[in-house]
């Protein structure tokens, strides 16, 4: 096998602690930062059930859309841009588009449009963009971001009417589009803009799965230890619990040929665990919602000390926190996690791939 194909592509695992109730904590910022999420584990250890506040909250996820064949220009049309997008944590997202290879579209909640595009459709479009930081050295692949709630982007305006008319009349290109919105108005939230309406869609809601386990090696974990010194480092615990999300034993039997791996040393065997999966087009207000009540499961005694939260962002979105960019390269990954300590401690890791800035 050619020394290439053997060799790991660079990740970037950033990881502290702290805890809730420090006002200067910033989980809320790491959360709501994350704007495209496409799947959330939930793992409580000597758990039977799913406690009825967290199964709440998870019922409570925004219902989303996913409209067919959609030209990008409608979403700058005066109806969607002032009635849903300027109202903020409007949030669409081209669907089964490859970041590295097709021409891929963001609607972010602070208003922003992002186009990341090949170098013929944005010759085409002729808007003013920058080169993709993860491109070759004569570039393939371009950016262009546009700032919908300024006041250069009102209706009529010249800047309006240009970026309008290289969407509409230069590179009328249609997509398949994830649309959402947050919205702490009951009959607003989730309403997908009338205009839109005309195309074909499909009104989705967060599909959740529930798996017991039993008699699971699981690793020793102390909150005071987040490097691992005496007791499993962070790396060996999110491998732990990646072999646990995809069903691999984590026994190391000697009759099994599928796989060889085992848990971290110190570890307690649980007499039961839950393990809860929810994937779709997940705003970040909710898992927000859903950190909440997972923070308050430990109010009342429980045979476990800690849990955890795992959030993926789309592989092939344009952004990962923020307005950074985001790339493929040869896994597209953008996660982070949250270990939660029944003493409020928690523990927060944030990795990214190789086509990705550091996570904030």
């Amino acid at each position: 096998m050619h020394p290439e194909l053997l060799r790991s592509p660079r990740n970037i695992l950033v990881c502290e602690k702290s805890n809730f109730m420090n006002e200067k904590s910033k989980h809320d910022l790491h959360v709501l930062k994350h704007y495209f999420n496409y799947k959330v584990s939930v793992f409580i250890p000597e758990c039977g059930i799913l406690p009825s506040e967290v199964n709440d909250a998870i019922n409570g996820f925004t219902k989303y859309y996913l409209v067919k064949d959609l030209p990008v220009y409608e979403l700058l049309e005066e109806e969607c841009l002032e009635k849903t997008v300027k109202k903020g944590r409007f949030y669409a997202l081209s669907h089964n588009r490859r970041i590295d290879q097709d021409d891929v579209v963001a609607i972010l909640p602070t208003g922003q449009m992002i186009l990341s595009v090949n170098k013929d459709m944005y010759e085409q479009m002729g808007l003013e963009g920058k080169a993709s930081q993860y491109t070759h050295k004569q570039p393939t692949r371009y950016v262009v971001t546009v700032d919908l709630t300024d006041k250069s982007m009102v209706p009529g305006s010249k800047r309006y009417n240009r970026v309008l008319w290289a969407l509409k009349e230069k590179v009328p290109v249609k997509m398949d589009f994830l649309l959402a919105r947050h919205s702490t108005v009951a009959d607003e939230g989730g309403m997908l803009p009338p205009r839109l309406s005309q195309y074909h869609c499909r009104e989705l809601q967060a599909s959740v799965s529930t798996q017991k386990l039993s008699s699971l090696p699981c690793p020793v974990l102390r909150s005071c230890d987040i490097r691992g010194e005496g007791s499993c480092e962070p790396h060996q615990f999110l491998e732990w619990l990646g072999a646990v999300t995809m069903k691999i034993d984590c026994n190391n039997d000697a009759t099994s040929f599928l796989s060889t791996y085992s848990c971290p040393e110190q570890y307690n065997t649980l007499s039961q665990a839950l393990l809860c999966s929810i994937t779709g087009l997940l705003l970040p207000e909710d898992i927000q919602s859903l950190l909440e009540k997972l923070r308050s499961y430990f109010e009342q005694p429980k045979l476990t000390s800690w849990l955890s939260l795992v959030v993926h962002g789309f592989a092939d979105s344009p952004v990962s926190w923020g307005m950074a960019e985001h790339g493929f390269h040869k896994g597209g990954e953008n996660f982070y996690s949250f270990v939660v300590f029944g003493n409020q401690d928690y523990w927060l890791h944030m990795g990214t791939g190789a086509n990705d800035s550091c996570p904030p």
